[in-house]
């Protein structure tokens, strides 16, 4: 009886009229053929890669700007040009991209340039400089000019810069082809941090994206929804509104267009046939939501320790580093984990300040000095039942009394 009721389900949403003509261009993975308000800084990368069409190495460039700028887009735009023009002239040119956040090991990275030129070597297994070697002799085989696009650049190095340093220093090395980098960050300090061996090299050009205004970014919406929705079904305050609540995340031309692909999505579902101001606002509140829940499950452990201790310490609405790190010391030791120094957990606290997780702001306590107050700035029961799934984690659970007796007071959770 069952079977025959689920049976065919698909027939009846095939039959609802469809609002999206082509759901993709509504995506921030997709590159589109037109770049708006990003003319100068498409002209500026181009300018300084068009020596790779005169046989010459071009610059290594940093772009630096906040997520959803346009960084990676334009990025790819240009190195897209260039392999199109490259080819007409007869020359070779490759450009290829690599996200630091996902291959994030010397070794991988190397094994992954070292397979894309038709190199068989596997992803785990040999001595990295027998797959650098490898990676080198293979592409100095013939005149060619390698442009790598190392997208989260930052993320890459936190776990270590020998990949940076090898491949900023490998064209001493080479004879015949040659490497150039484009390494894009979200964090603006990013090249402060960098060994000054690399530093020197790498940002030899620099290039900065500023944030897109509201006007902007209903450009920008305007054009992707001309090709990605079907005609009339886009109430004239869909865009304006998706445009306004992304100004206010800083800029963020991905946060507008998940918003009005979501608004789309909602509206379908709903068999509604036109998109309105109200399926965005759902849209809104259900990204947020999906965003908070991905951070909070992908957070390293030990940043799920930071987070649960000033989780942990109850009503009392803001904390010092030292209370949160009291409570971090007991939950280190009810979880058995290894505990960081204070000074590595007041990096932890800055980073989940940069999340959005938590709030921070420096109090001035006269003769007493300054100190970082921490307050959380989501529910208290989302960072609960979402940090307890981590198996290493759950024996917290029903510890919160105790975590608040650290500081010598108890608070209701």
């Amino acid at each position: 009886m069952e079977a025959s009721i689920m049976s065919g389900i698909f027939s009846g949403l095939l039959d609802v009229k469809p609002i999206f003509k082509d759901k993709e261009v509504l995506r921030s993975t997709y590159t589109p053929d037109h770049l708006p308000h990003r003319e100068a800084q498409i002209k500026s990368l181009a300018y300084i890669l068009v020596s790779a069409l005169r046989g010459n190495t071009p610059s290594n460039v940093m772009i630096y700007g906040k997520t959803g700028t346009g960084k990676t887009a334009c990025a790819k735009f240009v190195g897209r040009e260039l392999e199109a023009t490259s080819a007409e002239q007869g020359r070779e040119c490759s450009v290829i991209y690599i996200n630091g956040g996902i291959i994030d090991t010397q070794y991988r990275i190397i094994a992954h340039l070292a397979k894309l030129f038709d190199k068989d070597v596997p992803m785990t297994g040999w001595p990295t400089d027998q797959v650098y070697a490898e990676f080198k002799a293979t592409i100095d085989e013939r005149e060619q000019i390698i442009i790598i696009i190392l997208d989260e650049i930052d993320k890459l190095v936190k776990k270590g810069d020998e990949v940076l340093y090898n491949l900023l220093r490998i064209n001493s090395d080479l004879e015949n082809a040659k490497i150039s980098i484009i390494g894009i960050s979200n964090n603006l300090q990013f090249r402060e941090f960098l060994d000054p061996r690399i530093k020197s090299s790498l940002g030899e050009e620099e290039l900065l994206f500023p944030p897109y205004d509201a006007r902007q970014l209903g450009d920008i919406l305007s054009e992707r929804a001309a090709i990605g929705f079907e005609e009339d079904v886009l109430d004239p305050a869909v865009i304006p509104l998706c445009a306004a609540f992304a100004a206010n995340e800083h800029g963020d031309a991905r946060r507008a267009l998940d918003l009005m692909r979501v608004a789309g999505e909602l509206a379908e579902r709903a068999g509604d046939g036109m998109v309105t101001k109200e399926h965005v606002r759902k849209a809104q509140t259900k990204i947020e939501s999906d965003r908070i829940q991905e951070v909070l499950t992908t957070l390293p452990t030990q940043s799920k320790l930071v987070l649960y201790s000033v989780m942990s310490t109850g009503g009392k609405p803001h904390l010092t580093t030292g209370e949160v790190y009291r409570a971090y010391m007991n939950c280190c030791k009810i979880t058995g984990m290894n505990a960081l120094t204070q000074r590595r957990v007041t990096d932890l606290i800055s980073e989940l300040d940069m999340l959005g997780i938590i709030m921070t702001k420096i109090a001035n306590k006269g003769r007493y000095g300054r100190t970082k107050e921490i307050s959380l700035a989501i529910p208290h029961s989302l960072v609960r039942s979402i940090i307890l799934t981590d198996s290493r984690l759950k024996v917290l659970e029903g510890c919160s009394t105790p975590l608040q007796r650290t500081l010598g007071e108890t608070w209701n959770v």
